[in-house]
């Protein structure tokens, strides 16, 4: 079965699956075979280029740049995933109450989504990490996670409203179920398919938006986030452009491969949207 459904997949989104795959192995294996700790220093070997004993060279203090990019893929990750599964329930409860109930609950819910879609996403992050002034990183997931569930809520508001006419919620209702019972057992697992998109979709924008804050000083307080390394190698690009290729494509990569991996979710799920694309 999972070999028919990976033939049956686009090369993109093959492509996707395996760039995000080389992601989570980096993040989760790649600081135990990391050669060195990410914050040593080698005085003797500043800027240093590829070779045997570092494979991607050394920064400007001499540390190891391989060390730091896989310790800096696990933070990514820690931070990524914690921002979109939070997201994921907030949002996607939310979403589901609003269309669920209707009236003034949706009503009520829907305009505190409105509020905070009418600020730009990265200002309103810039304005809360600003307020610490070593953010953390839960403080950074906190700050990422404020208006991160409102896309994931919108989502699930519209699928909600054309779930809850079904014939098996409409029985459900008639049997006597409660809204919790109605949410867990009917609709939440009905509309999970395009949250899902959704959160690949949004995992590879918090990398990008978590880059952004450590590339401006404002990410976790640590010197091996990928974010805080390209801002470093801009630095020295005047003697090696490497410093901030690396982290640079690393971002890039992991952001292509969620996109490619959600284009091909997107079409699997929906079969009929991309026929009717094709016609």
């Amino acid at each position: 079965m999972k070999m028919k459904m990976l033939r049956g997949q686009k090369p993109a989104t093959i492509a996707g699956a395996v760039l995000f795959a080389v992601f989570l192995l980096a993040a989760l294996f790649g600081p135990l075979l990391a050669p060195q700790s990410p914050l040593a220093q080698n005085l003797d070997a500043l800027l240093a280029p590829p070779s045997g004993a570092h494979w991607l060279g050394t920064d400007e203090n001499g540390g190891d740049l391989l060390s730091m990019l896989l310790h800096g893929a696990r933070k990514a990750l820690l931070i990524a995933g914690s921002t979109v599964a939070i997201s994921f329930v907030v949002g996607t409860i939310v979403g589901a109450v609003a269309g669920t109930v209707g009236g003034w609950v949706d009503e009520a819910l829907m305009r505190l989504v409105d509020v905070l879609l009418s600020f730009p996403g990265i200002l309103l992050n810039l304005a809360i990490v600003a307020l610490a002034s070593r953010p953390s990183t839960a403080f950074v997931v906190f700050a990422l996670t404020i208006n991160g569930w409102v896309g994931y809520a919108r989502v699930a508001r519209g699928q909600t409203l054309a779930v809850r006419e079904r014939e098996y919620v409409l029985a459900a209702r008639a049997s006597g179920a409660g809204l919790p019972r109605l949410l867990r057992r009917h609709i939440i697992p009905s509309i999970l398919g395009p949250l899902v998109v959704q959160a690949t979709f949004g995992f590879g924008g918090v990398i990008l938006v978590e880059a952004s804050l450590s590339f401006l000083g404002l990410g976790p307080a640590v010197p091996y986030t990928w974010g805080a390394l390209l801002s470093q190698g801009t630095t020295y690009l005047w003697r090696s452009t490497r410093l901030a290729a690396v982290p640079g494509m690393a971002i890039a990569t992991v952001v292509l491969g969620c996109n490619l991996l959600g284009d091909g979710l997107r079409d699997w799920l929906d079969p009929r949207g991309q026929s009717n694309q094709g016609s």
